[in-house]
């Protein structure tokens, strides 16, 4: 009778005691001890798989280029000035001004690395071909006037010069002396073209236009007119429309007949 009360006391606890749902599971750190399970049971907490942390998605923002980065300077600088203006307290001016000398202080390292750098490399230094100094422009044109002469004193070995008038053409009255003058210094011949018939004291041999002009590719062009024959190539080279002086006369033969474009500028 005792065993069959044991057993029936037993399943009326069992009845009786709450099932834990797995969601009221208590923590680990404390699962063993809030269980009374006797001095000589040995518990292990069950383990419990933890979710994983999902990565962490780092945004990368493009490095501005160098001229994002002058665009954002600049327009910095035109808003402290214009804050400045607007609104001239101390704070805004010295914020203006402070800006502005970092500006400046960029500008003079600049300006101080690319006269070191020329310094160096003397291949990228222009001023070697057009000096810039008192001293040396002096020299420089003094050779370039000697280099000029002697080589335009050969120019009538290859090339002759068209020169188109009107009598009628108060510029043309006050250019043929010049050119006259350019001729007979170098032995130039000049074929001069009268486009109204009239005649030039300066050029006897003057011709009336027949159709030169047009056949030049100079027709409706203004006069006087220089134009270069290259009897070598047969084409010829515009030189000028209008007055120009002798010396000018003579630089922009010697620039089209003795340099490349590009190389002397």
């Amino acid at each position: 009778m005792a065993v069959i009360r044991t057993a029936s006391v037993l399943a009326l606890l069992l009845a009786s005691a709450p099932i834990a749902a797995p969601q009221d599971r208590v923590p680990d750190a404390v699962y063993c001890v809030e269980r009374d399970l006797g001095r000589y049971f040995y518990c292990t907490p069950p383990e419990v798989d933890e979710p994983t942390p999902e990565p962490k998605v780092v945004e990368s923002h493009p490095a501005r280029t160098a001229t994002q980065e002058m665009e954002v300077i600049r327009a910095q600088l035109t808003e402290l000035r214009a804050q400045a203006v607007l609104d001239p307290t101390p704070q805004n001016v010295s914020a203006y001004i402070a800006y502005q000398r970092v500006q400046l202080d960029r500008a003079s390292a600049f300006s101080d690395s690319w006269r070191r750098v020329l310094w160096a490399q003397p291949e990228l230094d222009y001023t070697l071909q057009r000096p810039v100094s008192q001293i040396g422009k002096r020299l420089w044109l003094d050779t370039r006037k000697q280099d000029r002469e002697r080589l335009l004193e050969t120019l009538s070995q290859r090339y002759g010069v068209f020169y188109f008038y009107a009598a009628s053409c108060s510029a043309c009255t006050e250019f043929s002396p010049i050119l006259k003058a350019f001729s007979d210094r170098f032995g130039i011949s000049v074929k001069a073209v009268s486009v109204d018939g009239g005649a030039n004291p300066y050029f006897p041999n003057a011709v009336s236009d027949t159709g030169q002009m047009a056949r030049l590719g100079l027709a409706g062009a203004p006069t006087p007119a220089v134009v270069l024959f290259d009897s070598q190539s047969n084409k010829i080279i515009p030189v000028g429309f209008g007055i120009v002086t002798q010396s000018e006369l003579e630089e922009r033969i010697f620039i089209l007949t003795q340099t490349e474009t590009g190389e002397d500028f």
